[in-house]
């Protein structure tokens, strides 16, 4: 099922994000997912086929689109390549460039963003210390001017493609407490005192790469620095709703390979003498499945058009969030039932997906804080 604002150009990215999933992804995706990375290859691969470009503008090496080709984009990436870490491993610049993007210099710009969606070089953002998580504004990683540059103090975790990353964009404090003191460097690997500490080892998403960071007196050119001091948080903030949207759209993409897995298997697996699917328990399981999948995409879909129009909204946002978030648990562990001990197998997609789905309502600000954000917005 298409989202209410596809038109003809979706469809064609669909076709096209589709055959390129199934070539260079899928054949690979359960390796790729049990060796816990993917090719560096894949990149350029990803970029030669429009991916990695998918909302940027043409000047600067982008597909162009705006948030509705991204997510149809990967939705296709997920439901082709039938592999949630390998998306998110190739997506990472989603939320490394954007700050770049809104408050960078022309030469900023040039010099950073066009790599990454030429796929030579993978971005990531660094914003969660080891004493903060959803709390931005307690950020403690220090950085103190000196002359010409600002030298780095502390560490960063959870962070997506931290290991092979070749720069990070990275939350700092350069002011004193609160959200006001925060500001917004490009660190780039190689930097003598910034190193991958610790490669983490997760639940899910096996194939995209997650490290912890640590800076001991390292020094960052001011010239890396996005925007003035004091402007971090809001950069950061700015693209919390494209990001939950985006996550919501991450959620229906893998319930809909999990519904679609388990329609196939309910069709061809038989017990007493018929396939499952021929049982009023699991054609009721299916269409609960199908009933949930399609109100979170109508909702999410409807976010989205609300947001490419300009109007505000955080806490719609939220909602598609934990709606998403929601229905894709629901909608994967049901999958994994209809499978039976199949579904318990490493190796099988639903067992995965899973396992995968488990990070949403943790990821991209957790289902509690979505639901502050709703409550602040409805006044009570």
């Amino acid at each position: 099922m298409p989202y209410l604002f596809e038109t003809d150009e979706h469809a064609a990215l669909r076709l096209q994000i589709r055959r390129f999933a199934e070539r260079e992804i899928a054949p690979h995706a359960h390796a790729w997912d049990e060796a816990a990375e993917f090719p560096r290859s894949l990149y350029p691969a990803a970029a030669e086929a429009g991916l990695l470009g998918l909302g940027y503008p043409a000047a600067l090496g982008g597909s162009g689109g705006d948030l509705s080709h991204g997510i149809v984009g990967f939705e296709e990436l997920v439901l082709a390549g039938k592999s949630v870490g390998v998306k998110v491993g190739l997506g990472t610049h989603g939320i490394a460039l954007p700050p770049i993007l809104a408050l960078g210099t022309d030469e900023q710009k040039r010099r950073f963003v066009p790599p990454v969606l030429r796929g030579e070089k993978v971005a990531a953002l660094a914003i969660t210390g080891p004493g903060c998580g959803s709390d931005v504004a307690a950020v403690a990683t220090r950085a103190r001017r000196d002359g010409d540059h600002y030298v780095v103090d502390g560490a960063k975790t959870f962070i997506s493609s931290g290991c092979r990353a070749d720069f990070v964009t990275t939350a700092v404090r350069t002011g004193g407490p609160g959200h006001g003191g925060l500001s917004l460097l490009v660190i780039e690997r190689g930097t003598p005192g910034f190193t991958v500490s610790k490669k983490l080892e997760k639940m899910g998403w096996w194939a995209s790469d997650t490290a912890e960071l640590s800076f001991d007196g390292c020094r960052v050119p001011v010239a890396n620095r996005i925007g003035d001091e004091g402007q971090g948080f809001y950069a950061i903030v700015a693209n919390f709703v494209s990001e939950r949207l985006f996550l919501a759209g991450q959620c229906v993409s893998v319930a809909e390979l999990a519904y679609r897995e388990a329609v196939a298997y309910a069709r061809e697996r038989h017990a007493f003498g018929k396939p499952l699917a021929g049982f009023q328990v699991t054609r009721h399981k299916l269409a609960d499945m199908a009933t949930r999948l399609a109100a979170a995409r109508a909702l999410t879909g409807e976010v989205v058009a609300r947001y490419l129009r300009g109007e505000k909204t955080p806490s719609l946002a939220a909602m598609a969030k934990n709606a998403g978030t929601d229905m894709c648990s629901y909608v994967c562990d049901e999958a994994v039932q209809i499978h039976g001990g199949a579904g318990y197998l490493r190796g099988t997609v639903v067992e995965r997906l899973y396992r995968d789905a488990r990070l949403y309502p943790i990821g991209g600000g957790t289902r509690e804080i979505m639901n502050e954000i709703i409550a602040k917005t409805e006044g009570y």
